[in-house]
């Protein structure tokens, strides 16, 4: 009988062993917190929102152009051409956003890649949807990010 105990015991000791040395490691980050203390990311925000400000004054100033024609068949050949620089300006705008966000969400997967494996991690959730447990690495994330060369 305490034999029976004594590896039953034994049996139970390895069980938990077992299922805690194979239990996943999860890791979460607040990606809003990421992003804002990306030094890059803040950099590449900047530059995007200066193009924006920049478009709104080409507009205001093409309208101030555009009151001081008298002309209707000028009126209008001015308005398709601002039209069509206008909207050139924004495509390319737009270009430079998505360029610069697809560089910056791969640099925060590649950041979340190294720091999982550093810190032996399974996967890197956002943190906005863990309530108990799991390891922060939000700051982990940004140190690895604000110390790789920018692109």
């Amino acid at each position: 009988m305490k034999k029976m105990k004594r590896l039953l015991s034994v049996l139970l000791i390895m069980i938990c062993v077992n299922l805690t040395a194979n239990a996943a490691t999860i890791g979460y980050a607040d990606f809003q917190k990421v992003l804002s203390e990306y030094s890059f990311a803040r950099n590449a925000y900047k530059d995007i929102d200066n193009k924006y400000t920049e478009l709104q004054e080409y507009a205001i100033s093409k309208d101030k152009q555009y009151k001081t024609i008298e002309s209707p068949i000028q009126k209008k050949t001015f308005e398709d051409q601002t039209q069509k620089e206008f909207q050139a300006k924004e495509e390319r705008i737009y270009n430079l956003r998505n360029q610069k966000e697809k560089v910056i969400r791969d640099n925060v997967m590649a950041a979340c890649k190294a720091v999982a494996a550093a810190k032996k991690l399974d996967a890197v959730v956002d943190g906005g949807v863990i309530y108990a447990g799991g390891v922060d690495v939000t700051n982990d994330i940004i140190q690895y990010l604000n110390s790789q060369p920018q692109k």
